[in-house]
């Protein structure tokens, strides 16, 4: 195809060519990969087990240089046949539109000529008299420009000569309709000549010179070769994804996929599905450690303090991936949205019969904080779990903005959080291939508010058996069963010394017992309280869930330090997942999560 492109050729253009095509290039590719399995298996591994000599060598040199032949060939072809069938995609849309424009033409019994104006014929009227007049036939050619003028009037604000404005009676009531055929035929055109325009550049930028020598150099400009054909074929990738299906209906997309359908998302589009929810996690994984490189190196080009943050946080993660872990970590969410976005996976969620996920709260983002310790939290979760049960996966959510300072008193946060919880709940539910999954939804500080908001939305929060609350200020609700599990399976752990856990209602933080509470302790807080909280329950989102009004299952914690009010620490707060500050908390969360919740010590409502 050519700048000269016409309405005749995009009307006979065949689409199906360019998919068979890229059909072609993808027999080539997977040939490529193929044999670059042979060099690397058959014949690189057993020249090195048999032999030990510098012929030896430098065969297994030429090996390696044909191995990253194969390897750079099947990567360039398929990303060919990408680019060849996001072509032929693109181009269905405009074709579309200019055939049903011909065919309007020819149901008006128009004429289009072969430079796209529109003839149209004569047709009877009546003048201001009421008298029949023959209007005399024209043509239409299609605008270029955009209408800037107001409908009816020129440039100058007088009438317009121009016919076909509701303002003015045609001379010819065809010539309105002709101009539309016109413009849509020309409008067609246009579109098509861009994209095909678009593709050349992209196609001409794979062709490589005869006889190239694939250096470790020139492996790295595939990765400038998948960007490119990322950005000219990403929106006929985006446009096959079911966004507005529910995670289920994700999942039976997926699976339809051919594997070269699969892997065109992987290696070209991988942030379009690395967090989508629905899709299986090993493809998340794969998908995010793909992404993770490139959201890398666009914050490294931004700057600023916040874009440090998340970059110094991201290179955190990649080491931890690039390195061993027990259990394995599978990488289910990143991104820089926000106050930054991770997903981590310690165990597969997919093949576990047990699974977990917690909700971070209280100045929780995607910082050094985040990977040194909100992580290690998800993974002291998996370790003690797989304990009760070794088949069991642990999960920390960041899908959210968790409030960071005086946000903590809005619900907000927890409001717009809930949604998003809830539909990566529901992928778990639809990818895990375990008939019944066990599910845990663990909310900490804030994040309990966000759990609890979650679970009282219709129909709760998808496949999930069991809460955990810890350390909670309140989940805006009154009684254990409005969490949607039933009150024996909602359970607390609040220590007392943890000041969230006190957190006064919003009528006594205005009479200042709140302050009463920093410098008297709980204890002191409760005689104030009294003016408010008549049975002493009550804290800032709803009852305390603690409480023996609440209704959950306490279980046993320890108190942890006072709090250091001149130091600000109050750590009786974060050591609930902690194995090493609070054995008791841990092996309760551990037996919950792991299925056996008859073991759990239990421990007094307040």
């Amino acid at each position: 195809m050519t700048e000269t492109l016409t309405w005749q050729m995009l009307r006979d253009l065949r689409t199906s060519e360019f998919t068979q095509a890229g059909d072609k290039w993808h027999e080539v590719s997977s040939r490529s990969a193929s044999d670059r399995g042979r060099v690397d298996g058959a014949m690189s591994a057993k020249l090195r087990e048999t032999q030990e000599s510098d012929a030896a060598e430098a065969a297994l040199g030429r090996l390696r240089r044909l191995s990253r032949n194969f390897q750079y060939a099947h990567t360039e072809c398929g990303l060919i046949r990408t680019a060849l069938n996001g072509l032929a995609g693109d181009l269905a849309e405009p074709q579309k539109q200019l055939k049903q424009a011909l065919a309007d033409a020819a149901s008006l019994n128009f004429t289009v000529h072969e430079d796209g104006s529109v003839s149209y014929p004569a047709a009877k009227v009546e003048d201001l008299t009421g008298a029949k007049q023959e209007a005399p036939g024209g043509s239409s050619r299609g605008s270029s420009r955009l209408l800037l003028d107001p409908p009816g009037l020129g440039p100058t604000g007088q009438p317009s000569l121009y016919p076909g404005y509701s303002r003015f009676k045609p001379v010819n009531p065809n010539a309105e309709k002709a101009q539309d055929v016109a413009d849509r035929i020309a409008g067609a055109v246009r579109s098509a000549r861009e994209i095909d325009a678009r593709y050349a550049k992209t196609l001409n930028g794979l062709r490589a010179e005869k006889g190239l020598d694939v250096t470790a150099a020139t492996l790295k400009d595939v990765a400038r070769d998948t960007a490119d054909v990322r950005s000219t074929a990403g929106m006929h990738l985006a446009e096959g994804i079911p966004q507005d299906k529910d995670p289920a209906e994700r999942k039976k997309w997926w699976d339809g996929l051919t594997d070269e359908q699969q892997q065109e998302y992987l290696k070209v589009a991988p942030d379009l599905i690395g967090d989508l929810d629905g899709i299986p996690a090993v493809v998340r994984d794969e998908a995010n450690r793909s992404y993770l490189p490139v959201l890398i190196d666009d914050l490294a080009r931004q700057g600023g303090d916040e874009a440090q943050t998340k970059l110094n946080a991201l290179r955190m993660i990649q080491d931890k991936l690039s390195g061993s872990s027990h259990p394995p970590m599978y990488l289910l969410g990143i991104g820089d949205e926000g106050n930054g976005r991770a997903i981590v996976s310690y165990g597969n969620p997919d093949t576990s019969r047990n699974v977990s996920a917690y909700v971070p709260g209280l100045g929780t983002k995607l910082d050094k904080d985040f990977v040194d310790g909100t992580m290690k939290r998800a993974q002291d979760t998996a370790l003690g779990a797989q304990e009760v049960d070794p088949s069991t996966a642990s999960i920390v959510w960041l899908g959210y903005d968790a409030p960071q300072s005086a946000d903590v008193m809005s619900k907000g946060d927890a409001q717009r959080g809930a949604p998003a919880y809830n539909e990566f709940m529901a992928g778990l539910s639809a990818t895990n291939g375990n008939g019944d999954p066990h599910v845990t939804a663990i909310g900490h500080s804030y994040g309990s508010l966000t759990v609890g908001t979650a679970a009282k939305e219709a129909g709760g929060i998808p496949g999930v058996d069991d809460v955990i609350l810890l350390g909670s200020p309140g989940v805006d609700a009154q009684k254990a069963t409005e969490l949607g599990v039933g009150k024996e399976h909602v359970f607390v752990g609040a220590a007392d010394n943890d000041p969230v856990t006190h957190l006064p209602t919003k009528g006594e933080s205005y009479l200042g017992s709140s302050v009463g509470w920093v410098l008297g302790g709980p204890e002191g807080a409760r005689t104030a309280n009294d003016l408010f909280d008549v049975g002493n329950d009550d804290v800032y989102f709803g009852k305390d869930p603690a409480s023996e009004a609440f209704g959950a299952q306490r279980f046993e914690v320890d108190d942890g330090p006072r709090m250091v009010l001149e130091a600000g620490k109050f750590d009786a707060h974060s050591q609930y997942f902690d194995p090493e500050k609070d054995r008791k908390s841990a092996d309760n969360i551990a037996n919950i999560v792991g299925g056996r919740p008859e073991a759990l010590v239990r421990e007094e409502h307040r």
